[in-house]
């Protein structure tokens, strides 16, 4: 049974990307810890992490050093934090969020309630700024 993020990859549940190329997408999570709370995931399912092979693994780090610095752009946070946690989906992917302290990566404080419009407007934001940047694997 394919894992919730390939069937968002696919497009048979609705998701907010802001990135996609060959190997992976970047896509909005529903409960965000912060606005801007972004997922780099790989297209491939792989469940951990320590099993991406060294080029899909060094690919999705290369991708969300990009998205991160978008992201510092867009919400000027204090720093981009990145999480692997992996025990919600088993489906590999990296959580990047706009921080102020280490608080703000407290999966306790998400927001299962987040409204679509303003998931989509950090959406947009995040977009703009990959733009700015001249990013290739920007989507809209």
């Amino acid at each position: 049974m394919s894992s919730l993020f390939t069937r968002i990859i696919k497009g048979e549940i609705p998701g907010t990307f802001v990135w996609r190329d060959d190997l992976c997408v970047a896509f909005m999570t529903i409960a965000p810890l912060r606005p801007g709370h972004t997922l780099v995931v790989p297209i491939e399912e792989v469940d951990h992490w320590i099993d991406l092979s060294p080029r899909l693994r060094g690919h999705l780090f290369d991708v969300a050093s990009e998205i991160g610095a978008a992201i510092q752009a867009a919400f000027n946070p204090t720093r981009v934090g990145l999480m692997i946690a992996g025990l919600e989906v088993p489906h590999a992917h990296i959580h990047l969020v706009p921080i102020d302290g280490v608080h703000d990566l407290d999966f306790s404080n998400a927001d299962d309630s987040a409204r679509r419009g303003d998931i989509e407007a950090s959406a947009a934001r995040i977009r703009e700024a990959l733009e700015t940047r001249g990013a290739s694997g920007v989507i809209g």
